[in-house]
């Protein structure tokens, strides 16, 4: 969410081979025939494997590597490729450096990029496929074939909030919205009988800035994102741009973010919120992430809750990230390339329930239950995922930088318009390096 697809383009359109952004739609190269099937605790000895992680994600495999190594006898050595992770990757693979596994995003905007019909081993046929919920069965899919193993559930957009603030702004639970509206509104109530900002906005991290936006275009149904992935529908909608205007006019302008809102940060949101300087905070799972490893959950049950929320439903929103799945790639070693497929199913099968545990994170298997002590907020967004929108990035074969575009418009360089337009030509481009038919 954080990459900067220009330099992605350049990646496609000079750097991989001639067939590296091909159309993501498309098949070829990948031989799909079912592999056999692998013991998840068979032997292993003297067999290396080499995983890719990001900085920020170095230590999320510890204990199922720990696990399989010593079930196994096998080494898996992790490796922290640099930030920006989504731009570094695909250089490193274009020079010709490959892993056996990599942490990656298994969107349809962002899988594309490692070219999986050439360089993945398609993961269908394996016995944790079928263990996966519905949401995270539609992850890490391209043109039918499976190239991402499921590790850890999506993110859910939603709204964290402070109980202290609502109680003083007299809201309970049944005026929590069921649309964008309704939500603003709430914002209001919050603005005109408190001393809290109603919602903190990060313009200095500029990233947040887009769920504002993205909340607001779930009521597009699946056909529209179907024609805008073959050049028959634009980001210049008239619902795209009324989106960025009602963020501009009726959230930012009508004073219902922090005075700051220009140069506030991820990190500031959650002090802000936990502060009681703010009522809401719009975002993702990494924002309840930073609050766990502050404060206990006793302390964020007590503090903060969490609500779903969409244009005109009270569904959540999914967003994949990095964290969520894990490929294995073709390395032309079998052996190798075995045992990258016996990790994978020792990770979600022998060893699932041990894993979430250590991590404290929800379950991606509805047949193994997530571990007791998560946070209320965490179980709300558990019980909100089976009827989440996906995020542009879930839906678009192109997911553009909309964030900077935002940053331009709260400095007064973009209108709502140019905004859209700006999403729309970086879209193209991007479209049109990958080869998508109708670009």
């Amino acid at each position: 969410m954080k990459t900067t697809l220009q330099a992605l383009v350049l990646i496609c359109a000079a750097a991989l081979t001639a067939t590296a952004c091909s159309d993501p739609t498309a098949g070829g190269g990948a031989d799909t025939a079912p592999a056999a099937k692998v013991d998840p605790t068979a032997k292993l000895d003297g067999v290396k494997l080499t995983m890719w992680t990001a900085q920020n994600t170095v230590n999320a495999p510890r204990q199922v590597i720990d696990a399989f190594e010593k079930a196994t006898g096998a080494e898996v050595d992790t490796q922290a490729i640099p930030d920006l992770y989504e731009q570094n990757v695909p250089t490193k693979l274009a020079s010709g450096d490959k892993p056996d596994l990599m942490f990656w995003q298994p969107s349809l905007s962002t899988l594309p990029f490692i070219q999986p019909q050439q360089n993945l081993l398609p993961l269908d046929g394996e016995p944790w496929t079928e263990k996966l919920g519905d949401t995270e069965k539609t992850l890490g899919v391209i043109d039918g074939t499976r190239y991402a193993a499921i590790v850890t559930s999506p993110a859910m957009l939603g709204v964290y909030y402070n109980k202290d603030v609502f109680r003083k702004a007299g809201i309970t639970e049944a005026e929590f919205p069921k649309s964008y509206d309704e939500l603003l509104a709430l914002g209001h109530k919050i603005k005109d009988t408190t001393d809290a900002a109603a919602f903190y906005e990060a313009g200095g991290d500029k990233w947040p800035m887009q769920w504002q936006m993205q909340v607001q275009l779930t009521d597009l149904d699946k056909q529209w994102w179907a024609d805008l992935n073959k050049n028959k529908e634009a980001w210049t909608d008239p619902v795209v741009v009324e989106a960025v205007t009602t963020y501009k006019e009726k959230l930012l302008d009508a004073g219902l973010a922090q005075k700051n809102y220009r140069t506030g940060t991820f990190t500031g949101s959650a002090d802000a919120l936990w502060n009681g300087e703010a009522g809401m905070v719009l975002n993702v799972t990494s924002f309840q992430s930073q609050l766990q490893a502050k404060y206990s959950t006793e302390e964020i049950n007590k503090k903060l809750g969490w609500f779903p929320v969409s244009n005109s439903t009270a569904d959540g929103m999914y967003s994949p990230d990095q964290t969520n799945g894990v490929v294995a790639f073709r390395t032309g070693d079998e052996k190798r390339q075995n045992a990258a497929r016996q990790f994978l199913a020792f990770w979600l099968d022998t060893d699932y329930e041990a894993y979430i545990k250590a991590m404290k994170i929800p379950s991606v298997q509805p047949g193994v239950p997530s571990p007791e002590g998560l946070p209320d907020t965490s179980k709300a967004q558990i019980k909100a995922l089976p009827t989440a929108n996906g995020v542009f990035q879930a839906k678009a074969i192109v997911a553009p930088d909309t964030h900077l575009y935002l940053a331009e418009m709260i400095y007064g360089k973009k209108t709502p318009k140019q905004v859209a337009q700006a999403i729309q030509d970086q879209f193209a481009q991007v479209a049109k390096a990958q080869g998508a038919p109708g670009f």
